[in-house]
């Protein structure tokens, strides 16, 4: 599907140096591949500090770096065009001139030249959607955390050299205007940043696919650490604007809530009254790499309608009117209220609904208009339904677009006039589900006495539903009630509600889970009555991450080393990393691969230091622990093993220690008390061990403030371990254990999620495994799990909950920590810390013991890199379209520029 072709990467490599060395420095390939060493190309974040003609070789030789394949257009005319395209952007999109212009406006005219090249990209894509009319995909995801979009476009488009070089001869720095860039943080973490990676990958493989989502007025919040506890800061990502954004008013659509249901003659029902708000629609260019295809990701916005209501004038009340509209536009305000507060759960449904609402609508339309994508009178149109499911494929993201089943039995029912049958035909045959959590207690109910008002005919359907799907049950199954009673949509224990992963069951043709462990859980166990019902339903389908933004975008040093040796066709195909393999018994291949990594951890040392003020030793173990803080993640555990070294150090100051650099990052969520008392003791431990003279550099820990998808890029490439240590069987999948693989860290993790498929690709030998299994977890619930026994047997334990407990890191307040000991030790500790506690400890005594062999440790990490051609999001999504979407590339030609 790629239109590029791809040379041979030591010849590139030669010609990249060449293009920026001077004639005497590059006689040959060789000596231009000596000159360009890793340690030469790294951007220094001090560079006022080097001499005048060291910055200049620098700089041109990160040009060199910035594209994989740029040789072609770094042309006089190509970069008096960026040059042109950005002044004008500067004084006429701006309005602004070089006396007044600061960073963020040159940002912005660079955000917009590069926008300018992918308009033609853009405009000829869906030109060939409409000719072709194709099977389209429409991926629904409440989240899509996007991160910076200005260097990701440019690699993809293959300008970045070219931008770099045109603002270089401004005078301008390419990195100062990228960190000017607020992350797009339209999401909380792994869900939403898998559906980011995903709109790249179907992109880059051609396929035709639409992305939908709200566009968040607050996206994820600031997380601020202060006195060691964290605060939440609304994200006012739009405060600037958003260059990459273009509003489509033509298609506002409406979508209602509220009302009453009218029966009709016949035995149809109309949905009349209540309240209608306006979806707005912003669409994004999501390029493919190199491949002139660039999709398109939908925002909807909520704007009231456009009419205040009169009555409120009439009587002079002017503020009740504004209110009203005000409400009305809250629903796409902010990410994911609290949905510990009934109006906060009232406010989440009408975000889910309204996403599905203004979506299907869209779809619908694309639909009929056919091949002009347009509402013209003269446009052909589509009046049977009997084609929709094999032009259309919609992917529901968890169970959040769930409502989506009973909005297209609305519309194909009660508005285009289908009997039932046929409709729900056409809904199965249409949609297929992601299943991305076990956890029960994560697995969405809706009251129904909120449905039935906010939603009152959906209720209806829903019911309809459910009444056939348990005659089904019961044909299939007589006899058996209870399992009746499971399957069941409608739970009557306890409040009365909807469980929304069994609609999402029940109305797809598709049903997967994002890792083979996963996957064999909802079979065997979450959704075991589903899967017996129903085998051939269910998939796995496990996670990738796009290795554009993931190794060649955040990791350009290694990206640079891999090219030097293999070539650069791994950009599009990861398992071209195979190729890797025989290098790791190379020396001069290992040594510069130590050299790279060690060039990257001197890189984030001086960030850490910027940005935290502590001074932190590159040549330690960057052992890095960043996600969502939940405890079944067990950050917790982690701060037991920070603790017992620290303990170990203080028992004997004069030992010989690995140094370690331990970094744990993440948000809690602002109504998780456990959680966010995580990150107070892990600040507080870090407040002691960075003070205590007798640690003496040999421990340093970092509680990251504000992780998210920018810095994360910053930290990845440094990271010599990778924690991943949930309790085995709660992680779906994970991604971020895979970034780390694929940028040379080695994993210490469970056998939980995708570790299990990392295990397999790269070997036991090359992968720190720990703890219970799953079975063992389940063996040691069910036989009584007695988490006192573990804390009175093992004294480095019992003396670091002992310490927790008793004020060691809280002098100020002894029992504040007081609670978090409860929760192991009083109410059962049902992660089972105290249980895998000891193996943790063990396993992290091998890995310090390898790290003391650097040659022996940078071999597995290469053969990590080697064996992470599996993990790529382009794997993933090739797996979904052949084998549930039935969708097929439309290649673009190349696009006029």
């Amino acid at each position: 599907t790629h239109t590029h072709t791809q040379p041979n990467g030591t010849a590139l490599l030669a010609n990249r140096a060449t293009m920026a060395l001077s004639a005497s420095a590059a006689k040959t390939a060789a000596d231009a591949r000596a000159a360009a060493t890793p340690d030469i190309v790294v951007p220094d974040d001090d560079e006022q500090n080097t001499d005048p003609d060291t910055q200049r070789r620098r700089r041109e030789l990160s040009i060199t770096l910035d594209d994989v394949v740029c040789a072609d257009k770094l042309t006089d005319d190509n970069l008096m065009a960026v040059r042109k395209l950005f002044n004008r952007h500067l004084h006429c999109t701006l309005a602004k001139d070089l006396g007044v212009a600061t960073t963020r406006d040159y940002y912005l005219s660079l955000a917009y030249t590069v926008r300018d090249h992918v308009m033609p990209g853009w405009h000829k894509t869906q030109n060939e959607y409409y000719h072709a009319d194709p099977k389209r995909v429409y991926y629904i995801s409440l989240e899509f955390y996007m991160g910076r979009s200005l260097s990701n476009t440019m690699i993809n488009l293959g300008i970045r050299g070219l931008c770099h070089k045109a603002l270089y001869q401004m005078g301008l720095r390419m990195e100062e205007l990228e960190d000017v860039e607020v992350d797009a943080g339209l999401g909380n973490g792994g869900l939403g940043r898998l559906a980011a990676c995903f709109l790249d990958s179907m992109a880059t493989l051609a396929l035709p696919a639409y992305g939908y989502g709200l566009r968040y007025e607050y996206g994820i919040f600031t997380q601020r650490i202060r006195e060691g506890y964290q605060e939440e800061i609304p994200d006012d990502w739009l405060q600037f604007g958003n260059p990459w954004e273009v509003a489509r008013p033509e298609y506002i659509l409406p979508v209602q809530f509220y009302g009453d249901v009218k029966w009709l003659d016949g035995g149809k029902f109309e949905w009349e009254g209540g309240q209608t708000v306006l979806a707005v629609p912003y669409d994004t260019p999501i390029p493919g790499y190199r491949n002139n295809t660039v999709n398109t990701m939908r925002l909807w916005s909520a704007r009231s309608p456009n009419s205040f209501d009169l009555s409120y004038f009439n009587h002079g009340n002017y503020i009740k009117a504004v209110i009203d509209r005000n409400l009305a536009e809250n629903i796409s305000r902010v990410l994911y209220p609290n949905d510990n507060v009934f109006e906060g759960k009232e406010l989440r449904l009408k975000q889910e609904y309204f996403l599905v609402s203004a979506t299907l609508q869209d779809i619908v339309r694309r639909y009929k208009n056919y091949r002009t994508g347009s509402n013209d009178p003269g446009a052909p149109i589509r009046t049977s339904y009997e084609m929709f499911a094999s032009k259309v494929a919609i992917q529901l993201n968890d169970t959040h677009p769930s409502l989506a089943i009973p909005e297209l039995m609305r519309i194909l029912v009660d508005q285009e006039g289908l009997d039932w049958d046929d409709a729900w035909e056409v809904c199965t045959d249409t949609f297929s589900y992601t299943n991305h959590t076990i956890l029960p207690e994560a697995l969405e109910r809706w009251p129904v006495t909120l449905l039935e008002r906010v939603l009152p005919r959906h209720l209806m359907i829903i019911y309809e539903i459910n009444r056939r799907h348990l005659d089904h049950v019961t044909t299939m199954f007589p006899g058996e009630l209870e399992r009746r009673g499971r399957m069941s949509l409608v739970e009557e224990h306890g409040e009365k509600s909807i469980n929304m992963a069994h609609l999402a069951i029940v109305g797809s043709h598709a049903v997967n889970g994002v890792a083979f462990l996963h996957s064999e859980i909802l079979k065997a166990s979450t959704f075991k009555d589903f899967y017996e019902l129903w085998p051939a339903k269910f998939q796995n389908k496990t996670n990738g991450i796009t290795p554009r933004r993931w190794l060649l975008l955040c990791n350009l040093p290694l990206s640079h080393l891999i090219i030097s040796r293999i070539g650069e066709s791994w950009v599009t195909n990861l398992s071209h990393l195979k190729r890797l393999l025989p290098f790791a018994d190379k020396q001069d291949f290992v040594d510069e691969f130590i050299q790279t990594k060690l060039n990257n951890k001197k890189k984030l040392a001086k960030y850490l230091k910027r940005h935290y003020g502590i001074e932190v030793n590159p040549n330690s173990m960057f052992d890095i622990h960043v996600k969502r803080i939940h405890e079944y993640k067990r950050q917790l555990m982690n701060c037991f093993h920070i603790i017992t070294l620290y303990n170990r150090i203080k028992a004997n100051p004069r030992g010989s220690f690995v140094p370690r650099t331990i970094l744990i990052g993440g948000k809690a969520a602002p109504g998780y008390y456990t959680a966010k008392m995580i990150i107070k003791l892990i600040t507080s431990v870090a407040n002691v061990v960075n003070t205590d003279p007798d640690v003496c550099g040999r421990l340093k820990v970092i509680f990251l403030e504000n992780y998210r998808v920018s810095l994360a890029e910053k930290i990845i490439p440094a990271a010599d371990l990778s924690e991943q240590i949930s309790t085995a069987g709660t992680e779906a999948s994970g991604t971020g254990n895979m970034k780390f693989m694929i940028n040379g860290a080695l994993t210490i993790g469970t056998m939980d999620g995708a570790n299990v498929e990392m295990f397999n690709e790269v070997g036991e030998e090359n992968i720190f495994i720990f703890g219970m299994s799953v079975q063992e977890v389940d063996d040691l619930k069910s036989s009584g799990y007695d988490p006192l026994s573990y804390y009175e047997k093992d004294p480095e334990l019992k003396l670091c909950l002992d310490q927790i407990r008793d004020g060691l890191f809280s002098p100020d307040a002894p029992d504040r920590f007081q609670n978090l000991v409860d929760t192991l030790l009083v109410h059962g500790d049902r992660f089972c810390l105290l249980a895998d506690y000891r193996s943790f400890i063990t396993c992290q005594e091998r890995v310090g013991e390898l790290f003391k062999s650097p040659r022996e440790w940078a071999k597995r990490c290469i053969k990590n890199v080697a064996c992470g051609g599996f993990f790529s999001s382009d794997r993933t999504i090739q797996q979904y379209a052949t084998e549930i979407w039935n969708a097929k590339p439309v290649p673009v030609q190349g696009a006029d520029a």
